[in-house]
């Protein structure tokens, strides 16, 4: 399937767009989300959006109080478009997202849709849309010796190499949306404004999750 390059630009992302609520699953401006997608609702909403745009809003649940259906959404979400996608033989879909911008949401409407669909407004946040220097305030230095011990303490792998190569906001990007954070933490990543934001967010975190017991294993990506 060929997709076209993508655009941060407002004029370029509608006012509604389908919404994808899925706890732990974290998108972010850049980002590479794949996703398996099975549940008819969920196969029809890929279908739309690669008919209008193929933008799809993934946004976290809240885990609050007595469980409501459907559940209540967070405000905060983050738009992707399908920049891969393909069938298998039993019904799914694999896609994958690259995270394009962030949202607020304000209003859900149409909910007798299979899916669920809200206005969202682009303009909360603007920063989106424009190079973010703020990460070559980050010590990479200290950066990498908490990035260590957190992935030493929780019997995860990373590519040294790459690391050593890549710069400190796709660092930032992959960690956050790679490590095995509760879906409230993730919340609070996605909601930093900036990239050095994000980066003391997760350094804090790291260094929170440091030595606890109960780690989990598996591969960052």
């Amino acid at each position: 399937m060929t997709v076209q390059p993508i655009s941060k630009s407002k004029a370029t992302l509608p006012p509604t767009i389908p919404l994808f609520p899925l706890s732990g699953a974290l998108l972010l401006p850049t980002g590479q989300l794949p996703l398996n997608i099975f549940e008819p609702r969920y196969l029809r909403m890929v279908d739309d959006a690669l008919g209008a745009g193929r933008t799809i809003g993934m946004i976290q649940p809240k885990d609050i109080g007595p469980r409501q259906e459907p559940p209540q959404l967070y405000d905060v979400g983050c738009a992707g478009r399908i920049t891969s996608f393909a069938e298998s033989g039993d019904g799914r879909y694999m896609i994958t997202l690259t995270g394009v911008r962030r949202f607020r949401l304000q209003e859900e409407v149409n909910p007798d849709e299979a899916y669920r669909t809200a206005t969202v407004d682009w303009n909360a946040f603007d920063i989106d849309a424009h190079k973010d220097l703020s990460g070559e305030h980050v010590d990479r230095e200290a950066f990498l010796e908490i990035m260590s011990d957190y992935l030493d303490a929780e019997s995860l792998k990373t590519d040294w190499d790459a690391v050593e190569d890549a710069q400190i906001d796709a660092l930032v990007v992959s960690l956050a949306m790679g490590c095995p954070f509760a879906p409230n933490e993730k919340q609070a990543l996605l909601e930093a404004q900036t990239v050095a934001d994000r980066a003391e967010c997760l350094m804090a975190l790291m260094e929170m999750a440091d030595g606890e017991d109960g780690g989990r294993s598996g591969p960052v990506q």
